[in-house]
């Protein structure tokens, strides 16, 4: 391979089994709120907070501990496979919920039938249902009763290790150094330590060398260039 040739796009596997969820300040109440399933007060719950927060994962992470969890993007459900989803399952996870302005009807639905058969719904966005641009005033008004717990802004504790799992999950070796390096050059976000680090294993693979200091200067000066 010649020094400009392009890496390949291979595939890494993210661990997303709950031991692998780091539970910090931020997401206590959310990670308290799975583990307690199924004795919720209501049928549904909702997690929100920004994007990268670990939603996703929390998600995941439960349907691997909980037999009979379905998750469905918002964006990919419709009304014609809401009964088929409610049978199968004991709870319907409805991630990226504020990602479609689609689906009304279908959501609505979902909400009805899951309560009616006695089944639990659990809903993952950005925003606290009660906050979206929903039209349906039925949709509307039940959105508004869910019980909602959001997820916090990290601390530059759960920032660095959340840096290294990531790491650790397309199996990069990272020195104490760059992790601070890389921290203090970052926007002080999950989404934004993920792009980062894609960032890096990929300039990685291009020049055939370790995840460093150095290389992490060049990638971040290259990623603001690119955001300006």
């Amino acid at each position: 391979m010649t020094g400009g040739q392009l890496p390949l796009t291979l595939p890494h596997r993210p661990a997303l089994g709950r031991e692998d969820f780091l539970t910090a300040a931020c997401n206590e109440q959310a990670v308290a709120w799975l583990e307690r399933w199924p004795d919720w007060p209501v049928h549904a719950l909702a997690l929100f907070g920004p994007p990268g927060c670990g939603k996703s994962h929390l998600l995941a992470a439960f349907a691997a501990a909980q037999d009979g969890v379905v998750i469905i993007d918002r964006a990919a459900l419709t009304v014609a496979m809401v009964p088929d989803l409610v049978e199968k399952a004991r709870v319907v996870a409805v991630d990226r919920l504020d990602e479609s302005d689609d689906g009304e009807d279908a959501l609505f639905h979902l909400w009805n039938l899951t309560k009616e058969t006695g089944r639990h719904l659990l809903l993952a966005g950005r925003e606290a249902p009660a906050r979206l641009g929903v039209r349906l005033p039925d949709l509307r008004s039940r959105l508004s009763s869910v019980l909602a717990v959001g997820i916090g802004a990290p601390d530059e504790s759960l920032l660095a290790a959340v840096l290294v799992k990531l790491f650790a999950d397309r199996q990069l070796k990272v020195t104490a150094d760059l992790v601070s390096y890389t921290l203090s050059r970052s926007e002080r976000s999950f989404a934004a330590i993920g792009r980062v680090v894609d960032a890096l294993d990929r300039a990685s693979l291009a020049a055939h060398r370790a995840v460093t200091v150095p290389l992490a200067r060049a990638v971040l000066e290259s990623l603001d260039t690119e955001e300006r």
